[in-house]
């Protein structure tokens, strides 16, 4: 069991005596080797970063207990963020776990089920408004200063300290770095976590090289690859559907620093990418992940990774994030069956 990120990696954090050292045992997510899919795409050296194990299923949780240790540390009363999911759901763990009221101001109409489930049973004050996340993020940046609440988005640098951890772990589990790290890409703050992580090994003498990063947005809410803000962004990972990143800048430099690329896929690319690792690999992530698999095929289409070479792809959260998605594409829907051995051997003989 995890022994949470603020205990494994206290001497590469932002800590101090006081810093409370909390934990719902987050970090320490599997790196797990691609089987079929590797074969079947001629890449040996293949693995997945498995953050939707962390506690409340998505890697939001690394960057949330540090900022919500900071927060503790500097006698906060009151934590907001805006999301589009996975941020109030880490939110409203962390700050239920540590007796902090939580708000949270979500986008109408563009949250997955799940998401906003957890929040609700964690006891978060949610507000649904009528903007997409980018206004809600302007809306909660005026409302944290106002009111005095901490701030817990990414633009929050404790954020981005605490997701650089699970760029040591992939290291500590390879031996080195990857050659190259294929992630997802929406308010880019864990392309840039990522990357500082790598580059703080490297520093630290336990790695010699550093990945390419190939950071990857939905077409429809592409703005970094568009090379301008998107005001209505569409695509269906609405855990990336951000049309003006806050770290958009260091998600550049990320990419120009480590010679990678910052790309888009169509969502029909995501659903393919989601469907192959739930049925060649066993496992089931939520869109916006399916992102980092659905780039890294594309990249290699266009001869843009070599294939010897060892690539990780981050899957950043569970496939329960967004359960509705799963049975709204299936195409081997519930069958109903008469309770006889008859009818069932019947049915059986049509499974290939």
């Amino acid at each position: 069991m995890s022994l949470g990120i603020l205990n494994t990696y206290s001497e590469f954090l932002p800590l101090s005596e006081k810093t409370p050292r909390i934990s719902l045992g987050e970090g320490g997510t599997p790196l797990v080797q691609s089987e079929r899919l590797a074969k079947s795409l001629g890449i040996p050296n293949l693995f997945f970063k498995l953050e939707g194990c962390n506690p409340t299923g998505s890697f939001k949780d690394r960057g949330m207990v540090m900022a919500v240790a900071n927060a503790i540390e500097n006698n906060s009363r009151q934590l907001i963020c805006a999301s589009t999911g996975n941020t109030s759901a880490a939110a409203a763990a962390y700050g239920a776990h540590c007796g902090i009221p939580t708000v949270v101001l979500v986008p109408k109409g563009n949250v997955a089920t799940g998401k906003v489930a957890q929040a609700i049973a964690y006891g978060a004050k949610i507000l649904s408004i009528n903007g997409n996340f980018d206004k809600a993020l302007e809306l909660a940046q005026i409302l944290a200063v106002d009111l005095k609440m901490t701030l817990v988005n990414s633009i929050n640098p404790y954020r981005i300290e605490g997701q650089k951890t699970a760029s040591f772990e992939i290291c500590e589990r390879l031996g080195s770095a990857p050659d190259y790290l294929c992630i997802p890409v929406g308010n880019a703050g864990n392309i840039t976590a990522y990357w500082r992580g790598f580059k703080e090994w490297k520093e630290a003498e336990f790695i010699s090289s550093t990945p390419k990063m190939f950071g990857f947005q939905a077409e429809g809410a592409a703005p970094i690859v568009l090379g301008h803000p998107v005001k209505e962004p569409q695509t269906i990972a609405s855990a990336i559907k951000i049309g003006n990143p806050a770290s958009w800048t260091t998600a550049l430099e990320a990419c120009v620093e480590s010679n990678g690329l910052i790309d888009s896929v169509s969502d029909e690319e995501i659903l393919s990418a989601y469907k192959s690792l739930a049925r060649m690999e066993g496992i089931f992530c939520e869109p916006a992940s399916a992102a980092s698999v659905a780039g890294m095929m594309k990249a290699k289409r266009n001869n843009l990774i070599n294939p010897d070479a060892s690539i990780v792809c981050v899957l950043t959260g569970t496939g329960l994030k967004d359960p509705d998605l799963a049975s709204q594409i299936a195409d081997r829907p519930l069958q109903e069956v008469e309770a006889t051995t008859e009818a069932l051997s019947i049915a059986l003989q049509s499974i290939n």
